[in-house]
């Protein structure tokens, strides 16, 4: 799951605590929202507002426009000028592209990692989807689509380039929106069963395979299409309560 940073800057010590408290909060607001997205507790084309998140977060708008701004660079809000910002919704062009661009990354992303990584480390990609497997096969389904995604962000990491990891951090996280909330639980589109079987190819170094078994996969993921929704959505009734946690 991606992960909201911040620049530490030398100051005194109140100015200290509320650079961290505001931090906090807005660590705590981008992660809410990229948890409802991710779970599809908000729906493609769920408008975000700056005042309902201002109200909710007790934050100031400047502070909310930068969570907002972050959510867009990851792919998963769009900013529309004098309109606001939508949770995002690839059309179809952008999915066909975006998933395009996906085979040629993780092809680039497999090859590095058969040159580089060990078997511990592909050890820990297989205990990863054992979870993503369990968590299907429980029922909790919020949990498994973030495994399905996380799977590919943490294959990326292995081949040691962090602008490919960014790259594809993006468009995971954008192409995971376009997974529909019924029809994925029967066709099991991005599942573990797949996944397993680009890493068993990992671990039998087997270069074809590997890289057949991701194209195979990827293809697989691409079938699913967008699904608008979200008009006249209640921020506060998904968000609010997850202050709690």
């Amino acid at each position: 799951m991606p992960h909201y940073f911040y620049s530490s800057l030398s100051m005194n010590a109140p100015e200290t605590r509320r650079t961290s408290t505001l931090a906090e909060k807005e660590d705590h607001m981008y992660r809410d929202i990229y948890d409802a997205i991710m779970d599809h507790r908000l729906p493609a084309r769920t408008k975000l507002t700056e005042q309902s998140l201002s109200q909710i977060y007790q934050m100031a708008r400047h502070g909310v426009r930068k969570v907002l701004s972050q959510l867009a660079a990851d792919g998963l809000v769009d900013l529309e000028p004098n309109r606001g910002a939508f949770i995002a919704s690839p059309g179809e062009k952008e999915a066909h592209d975006m998933f395009e661009l996906r085979q040629t990354l993780e092809q680039m992303a497999l090859e590095k990692v058969l040159q580089h990584a060990d078997a511990s480390a592909i050890a820990e990609l297989r205990r990863m989807v054992e979870r993503e497997r369990d968590a299907y096969e429980s029922g909790d389904r919020p949990q498994w689509i973030r495994l399905s995604a996380d799977f590919h962000i943490a294959l990326a990491r292995l081949s040691g380039n962090d602008l490919l990891v960014d790259m594809l951090r993006r468009l995971v996280s954008r192409t995971t929106l376009m997974i529909s909330n019924k029809e994925v639980a029967t066709t099991r589109s991005c599942s573990f069963d797949e996944h397993f079987q680009v890493l068993a190819a990992l671990e039998r170094q087997d270069k074809k395979a590997a890289l057949h078994a991701m194209a195979q996969h990827l293809h697989q993921c691409a079938c699913r299409t967008p699904k608008n929704a979200g008009k006249g959505f209640d921020l506060k009734a998904v968000l609010g309560h997850s202050r709690s946690h």
